[in-house]
């Protein structure tokens, strides 16, 4: 499930398609129309009605999209303050250390439980080799 999709409260499969087809942009609500009129053409129909009725083919689609776009185009404009276009530089540059700092703890805590499920496999690839051993002696 979309965790987007979840923290907007979208939690029925029309909901989550629905913001997932959003999130795509107009392309994929003309491409599933049209699969809907191939496959189906009731479902191609009811795709229509929708995107003419429910205003997805005239402008309000992806209206997320283009506000993530506006807010990181407006994160790199001056502000004309530079005292506060100072703070925002460190600000961001001591943000972005962070998360290479957090990725690089992922990445040495991925390795360490890859190490450690190897290490547990080889333990137990030793004990069945021993088991299998003790019972292929012959007993004479």
């Amino acid at each position: 499930m979309n965790a987007t999709a979840t923290a907007t409260g979208i939690t029925t499969w029309p909901g989550r398609a629905e913001f997932w087809l959003d999130a795509k942009g107009k392309g994929a609500w003309i491409a599933a129309m049209v699969l809907g009129f191939i496959f189906f053409w009731p479902v191609g129909l009811a795709l229509l009605a929708y995107m003419i009725w429910g205003k997805k083919m005239f402008g309000r689609n992806c209206s997320a999209r283009k506000s993530h776009q506006r807010a990181a185009w407006a994160m790199h404009q001056p502000s004309g303050n530079t005292a506060f276009d100072a703070y925002k530089t460190e600000t961001l540059k001591r943000l972005e250390d962070e998360q290479a700092a957090f990725s690089d703890f992922l990445h040495r805590l991925r390795e360490a439980k890859d190490k450690s499920e190897f290490d547990q496999f080889m333990t137990d690839r030793e004990r069945q080799r021993a088991a299998e051993a003790r019972t292929v002696e012959p007993s004479a």
